[in-house]
C-alpha cells in the first residue's frame, strides 16, 4: 500500500497587503455584521448591536445575511462593505 502526500501550499507566492488601521473608537461609526444566517447567531448579534450602541456610541449598525452559509459573502454584500467604518462577520449553529 502506498501513502501519498500532499502539498497544501499554494503554488504562487502570496500577494503581501496592509492591514487596515483600527479605530480608535466606535464613537459615531456605522458598522456592518455580516451573518452566515444560521439561528444561533440571531440573538447574539441583537444583544451585540444593543452593545455597541449603548456602550459604544456606534451611531449605525447595519446587518446583512449571506445567502449560502457555507460560502463568501455576495458582491452585494461586499460593495456595503466598503461603506462601513467597521465590519463583524459571524457564524453560528
Amino acid at each position: 500500500m502506498t501513502i501519498q502526500v500532499l502539498d497544501p501550499t499554494h503554488e504562487t507566492e502570496s500577494k503581501p497587503f496592509i492591514a487596515a488601521k483600527g479605530l480608535k473608537n466606535l464613537n459615531g461609526a456605522k458598522v456592518g455584521i455580516i451573518s452566515n444566517g444560521k439561528k444561533g447567531t440571531f440573538h447574539f448579534f441583537n444583544a451585540l448591536e444593543e452593545l455597541l450602541i449603548k456602550n459604544h456610541a456606534v451611531s449605525k449598525v447595519v446587518r446583512m445575511v449571506k445567502k449560502n452559509y457555507s460560502a463568501p459573502a455576495e458582491t452585494e454584500i461586499m460593495k456595503e462593505v466598503k461603506k462601513w467604518d467597521a465590519v463583524i462577520a459571524g457564524v453560528g449553529d
